[in-house]
């Protein structure tokens, strides 16, 4: 059976767990105290050297890290990830703006602002948030002509993308004024059947500081 090392609140983690739940694929689910260091033991680093989750175990002592490495792995073979050469690269195309993009800055503030770190960290957050919105603003733009992110169909590309921005107002970010993004969320959400439960930070007491004023993170925690 497929064993998913994980920490419930990550978003990178959501996506996997989405992709999972519509291929009706059974796995074993191993939660990872990211906060109290469990993924910078060495066991866990045998696993996945950068020390982050999710990790997908495929086979004994077989590891996949990166969520969007495991969305591909996942989706092979299946709907969500063509196998005409261009239609599959576009998908890949929005896995990229993801993790470059969308990820590092709305997920990142996001983050901050729901755990306490939002002034910890206020140095970094003009240049975080003007990234954000012009991702938003290229999200808008694309599907402004496109029904979905890839191809025209579903993909692993709009399970990546959804992640992150259908959240993307708890990090400060405004989606009103975007309507052909609202409407790719409601796309989506339609077409997966349901949005999977989205666990806050607070069910893990680790996560959220007491104190606004600590900086600092956990690798895999977005």
């Amino acid at each position: 059976m497929l064993r998913l090392y994980d920490y419930l609140p990550s978003q990178n983690g959501w996506k996997v767990r989405m992709l999972l739940g519509l291929l009706g694929l059974r796995y074993e689910p191993v939660p990872v105290a990211i906060f109290r260091g469990e993924s910078r033991l060495a066991q866990f680093l045998e696993k996945n050297p950068a020390g982050a989750v999710p990790v997908l175990e495929v086979a004994a002592g077989q590891y996949i890290a990166e969520s969007g490495a495991i969305l591909c792995y996942l989706a092979e073979g299946s709907r969500f990830l063509p196998d005409e050469r261009l239609a599959r690269a576009k998908s890949l195309q929005w896995l990229f703006f993801e993790q470059y993009f969308v990820e590092p800055n709305i997920g990142t503030l996001r983050f901050w602002t729901l755990t306490g770190r939002l002034a910890a960290n206020e140095a970094l957050v003009p240049a975080k948030r003007a990234a954000g919105e012009r991702a938003l603003d290229a999200l808008e733009r694309h599907l402004e002509r496109h029904p979905l992110l890839a191809n025209d169909s579903f993909s692993i590309a709009d399970i990546a993308v959804f992640a992150y921005t259908h959240l993307a107002e708890e990090g400060g970010f405004e989606l009103s004024r975007r309507p052909a993004l609202r409407a790719w969320l409601g796309r989506v959400a339609e077409m997966a059947g349901g949005v999977p439960e989205v666990h806050a930070y607070t069910i893990d007491p680790d996560a959220v500081l007491a104190e606004p004023t600590a900086a600092g993170g956990a690798d895999g925690a977005l």
